[in-house]
């Protein structure tokens, strides 16, 4: 046999080789994310010098807001094991009621764009003196919980919940639906410091 033979009888023999020998289908595994360790639940009140208070999760801490545009008692709860927060703004209610409230939902309805659905949540403590809305914004939206509390007469306050990451409904969920329930337990605890 020549050369040119052998060479031709091996790629040939190579090539029937890979063909027969991929019968089996290869599958990738799909995308999937980190796993979450969620921290105990437990509650500590936040009093400090402000005209409120509320509780809010062990595995958070309150620091003053010191953004370019804070105002004297805006405080931030931070959640640093999530890379998140609440940035909770509070103005006391001068003649302007109705504009505060109109404001507040529209940040919160300004998400629309992005936002599957937005369900409000009514909520109201008779002893407290405090009415207010939680915003439950479904979809990929920068802010999934927005809320305000209110006595509608000297106090007004306004909280939304961001993370230091892409919006992505999918690798959030987890994590906004554990936070949810904190940051609905501390709008029901806002109490007013007279």
């Amino acid at each position: 046999m020549t050369g040119n033979k052998i060479k031709w009888m091996g790629l040939i023999i190579a090539v029937l080789c890979i063909v027969t020998a991929c019968k089996q289908q290869h599958t990738p595994k799909p995308r999937g994310y980190f796993r979450i360790s969620f921290p105990e639940r437990g509650y500590q009140v936040f009093n400090e010098a402000h005209p409120f208070r509320f509780d809010y999760p062990n595995y958070a801490h309150v620091v003053r807001d010191t953004s370019a545009n804070a105002e004297q008692h805006w405080v931030n709860v931070v959640f640093p094991d999530f890379d998140g927060q609440i940035h909770i703004s509070y103005k006391a209610v001068n003649n302007n009621f109705n504009e505060l409230m109109e404001d507040s939902r529209k940040l919160a309805y300004k998400h629309t764009i992005k936002a599957d659905a937005i369900n409000e949540r009514m909520f109201y403590n008779e002893e407290r003196k405090v009415t207010g809305v939680l915003y439950e914004i479904r979809g990929e939206a920068a802010s999934p919980l927005q809320f305000f509390a209110t006595d509608s007469l000297h106090h007004f306050i306004r909280g939304a919940l961001y993370f230091n990451a892409i919006p992505n409904q999918d690798s959030l969920a987890p994590v906004i639906n554990f936070v949810h329930e904190d940051v609905m337990h501390l709008m029901e605890t806002i109490q007013w410091n007279n």
